[in-house]
């Protein structure tokens, strides 16, 4: 099984300050078409092909993977990605919260495995790996947020 987290301030210093309504905004935009937000390259096909007042379905290519995810939407707190198609099984979450200290935060968790391989083989420790690495999820959340700045800035949010 394969669990990852990281978790970035969603207001660095030096950076311009965005507002939960403003991240939340970019999460939505990002679950209907992730190309616009992962980093260059990573998405080359993202479409909504189904959709209900509880959830819609993606069908994407990311990392020259296809893939098929239901998504679901809790208004302005997390987007969880459950994984229908694809070489994993599980669920991919985004949330927004607030820390201690009254920051906003912006966190990628996932539970996984990978189908049709030994859970805990040499496949799934090499994906924790990728996964726990700088250029896993982590720069997934900062492409992110740099892409809703430049989205806030040129007024489409």
């Amino acid at each position: 099984m394969i669990y990852s987290t990281a978790t970035v301030p969603v207001n660095p210093e030096g950076e311009g300050k965005l507002t939960r309504a403003q991240v939340w905004k970019g999460l939505e935009l990002k679950a209907r078409d992730a190309r616009q937000f992962l980093p260059a390259g990573l998405c080359t096909r993202c479409e909504v092909t189904e959709e209900s007042a509880t959830h819609f379905v993606r069908d994407a290519t990311i990392g020259s993977v296809d893939l098929r995810e239901i998504i679901t939407l809790e208004p302005q707190h997390k987007v969880i990605f459950f994984q229908a198609t694809g070489p994993r099984e599980g669920a991919i979450i985004n949330e927004l919260f607030e820390d201690d200290a009254g920051e906003l935060q912006l966190k990628f968790y996932c539970y996984l495995g990978l189908r049709d391989k030994a859970p805990n083989g040499p496949e799934e420790q090499a994906e924790q790996a990728q996964f726990d690495s700088e250029q896993g999820y982590k720069a997934a959340l900062l492409s992110t947020l740099k892409r809703t700045r430049e989205m806030v800035a040129d007024g489409r949010i």
